[in-house]
């Protein structure tokens, strides 16, 4: 019976002395509008370097452009007890549930391009101020003239207030005509494909200046299938983010220009934020913490890599 004894006391010893490593590295949960469009991606890879340089555990959910998988995902996170949540792309309006739910665990939220509402701690890769200097190139290259079209997504909080911001901007150029579609997520490559098809079938070549403007790159790349594919190149081509496909397109001549967003720091520099708001606590106030966006243009793509190697990647 001893040896039975000392055999279950060691087996439980051992068993208790397994998590403690786990459990002593703090969680970090990422929830994401959609983990694999390329900008989520730099800014989960800026996210996780500064989570291991912290010696955090990271967990990412994808939850797919739905907010209702966005609240779920917090809400577990916020059972797990996690050191601090960071929201993806939703606003913090449709995240209510899962921010309530964090609350009451004392977790901070943060989110990158979903706004400060409610009880998020802070923000950056905030839509307007990033899309704001490719906006203006579109409208001086169309010289205040012309007909657009602007492929948008209303779900997220960036490409609203991006939409916003363009809509305020075009307010002094009536002359600027605007067709709008809402691309879908997942899905938005074949449906900025469609809809530039179709938008391209009412504005045939000579008629006026015309754009196609993304909300966001990948929106804007789809659409450059369309215009290839008709031998289309009459038609200027604008997106915001600066991903990796979107910079060769402006090197190869098939996209005018993008706001390059350095979200692999925006990621990084929030993760390192989180100390600072877990140690002030109830007296933290919430705050953005930007990055200011580059304009890359045909003109300056060139010395933007050189600068910029890892944007290529």
């Amino acid at each position: 019976m001893k040896l039975i004894s000392l055999g279950l006391l060691a087996v439980a010893m051992t068993a208790a002395s397994l998590p403690s490593f786990a459990a002593d590295k703090p969680l970090l949960g990422l929830v994401s509008i959609a983990a694999t469009e390329a900008n989520n991606v730099r800014y989960i890879n800026g996210a996780k370097k500064a989570a291991e340089e912290l010696g955090w555990e990271v967990s990412v959910v994808d939850a797919a452009g739905s907010a209702d998988q966005a609240n779920s995902a917090i809400q577990n996170f916020a059972q797990r007890g996690a050191y601090a949540i960071v929201d993806l792309v939703f606003p913090a309006s449709s995240i209510g549930a899962g921010l309530d739910a964090a609350t009451q665990a004392n977790i901070p939220v943060v989110t990158w391009g979903g706004g400060l509402g409610l009880t998020v701690a802070a923000t950056n890769g905030s839509g307007a101020p990033i899309a704001e200097p490719v906006i203006q190139k579109m409208i001086d290259d169309l010289g205040g003239k012309g007909e657009v079209l602007a492929l948008t997504y209303r779900t997220g909080e960036v490409c609203r207030n991006r939409e916003v911001l363009m809509d305020k901007m075009l307010e002094k150029y009536p002359d600027i005509k605007v067709t709008k579609n809402e691309v879908r997520i997942p899905g938005y490559f074949e449906d900025g494909a469609q809809y530039a098809n179709a938008w391209l079938a009412s504005h045939p070549p000579g008629d006026a200046k015309l754009a196609i403007w993304g909300c966001w790159d990948d929106p804007a790349i789809g659409a450059i299938g369309s215009l290839r594919s008709q031998g289309r190149d009459d038609v200027l081509v604008y997106g915001v983010n600066g991903n990796a496909q979107a910079l060769e397109n402006i090197k190869n001549g098939h996209m005018t220009a993008t706001a390059w967003q350095d979200s692999f720091t925006e990621g990084y520099n929030m993760v390192k934020l989180l100390g600072d708001i877990k140690k002030a606590g109830a007296d933290w106030k919430p705050k953005a913490v930007e990055v200011p966006a580059v304009l890359v243009a045909k003109d300056t793509v060139d010395e933007f890599l050189k600068q910029h190697p890892e944007a290529a990647q």
